[in-house]
């Protein structure tokens, strides 16, 4: 037990989140990346009877949350799965619309920790980087099977990496000689890769590569798409949308979506009258993204980069 209260670490922004859902009695919330359940435990114990629908991809963190939010009963249930099914997974449990959805897009210190998982390059393990390690191909294969201009494009596109060019071709140079396998094989390439005077002083070389992967091992930027217009189509008039991100490309997808819904008209601004019948469908809530304060931060060094972003679902004539 002890090993793995070790894990339970608080969650990024826990008050925050749930002054943002600000969850009443017999509220429903869906904790749509309920990871080890910490957000999902802070919102049951904000008020009597409200109940957690918590969906995630990963069994080996279901399974930890399922004895972290024990003491909640049936108030909690737990779906294996990805939350941009959260309408199918909420017909199967017979409910209806609920009054909130959250997604914190940050990696869980049970995936971060453990080498096994292939996600950080701290320690040697297998190139997998697989959210749900018991389904679809992983970072090896793709890093393995790509071609270079593949490989490029998502280091470019999903790690914002400037020299996306010189990797890939090291990459496909060194995976010539012999199978690029394990995360210290692939780090070691990057750095290689990359002129040294041009290695950043704050991160690892390769965090931006290993990044770029895990986005596109796990299709991430395409789940946060489909699953925000998921969870909102969820949730009844009056609810709350909140979304925590880790970098750039999460978050400005969050701020792109929330200030669509926020939009009166979206005709060309040459047309004299609106055609589109586009109505408000969220109350913005947070004018700028909410961040981890400076003591949380020194407790958390991971939450430095988090945002926080919310909106309220308007009931639309």
């Amino acid at each position: 037990m002890a090993e793995r209260r070790d894990v339970w670490h608080l969650p990024v922004m826990r008050d925050e989140v749930v002054r943002l859902l600000a969850p009443r009695a017999g509220a429903m919330i869906v904790d749509g990346t309920v990871g080890l359940g910490g957000h999902a435990e802070a919102i049951l114990d904000a008020a009597p009877e409200v109940s957690v629908v918590g969906i995630d991809l990963d069994p080996e963190a279901l399974a930890l949350a399922t004895e972290r939010l024990a003491r909640f009963g049936e108030r909690v249930r737990l779906v294996h799965g990805n939350y941009r099914d959260v309408a199918a997974y909420l017909e199967d449990l017979g409910t209806g619309p609920v009054d909130g959805f959250l997604v914190d897009l940050g990696l869980s210190s049970l995936q971060l920790d453990r080498p096994s998982r292939g996600f950080s390059f701290r320690d040697d393990g297998p190139l997998d980087m697989r959210m749900d390690p018991t389904a679809g191909p992983d970072a090896a294969q793709l890093v393995n099977t790509a071609t270079q201009s593949e490989l490029q494009t998502i280091l470019s596109r999903y790690g914002e990496e400037r020299f996306a060019g010189r990797i890939a071709r090291a990459i496909v140079r060194a995976r010539a000689n012999a199978t690029i396998s394990t995360t210290s094989d692939l780090a070691a390439i990057v750095r290689d890769a990359i002129p040294r005077k041009f290695h950043p002083r704050s991160i690892d070389a390769a965090t931006r590569t290993f990044q770029a992967l895990r986005i596109a091992v796990n299709r991430e930027l395409e789940n946060l798409e489909a699953g925000l217009e998921a969870g909102f189509g969820a949730l009844r008039p009056g609810g709350v949308l909140a979304a925590i991100s880790f970098h750039s490309l999460e978050d400005r997808i969050v701020k792109g979506f929330l200030r669509h819904k926020a939009l009166s008209c979206t005709c060309p601004p040459d047309f004299p009258v609106c055609v589109c019948d586009k109505r408000v469908e969220v109350e913005i809530l947070t004018k700028r993204p909410i961040v981890p304060r400076d003591e949380e931060v020194e407790g958390n060094p991971r939450a430095r980069s988090a945002k926080l972003r919310a909106g309220r679902k308007l009931a639309v004539p």
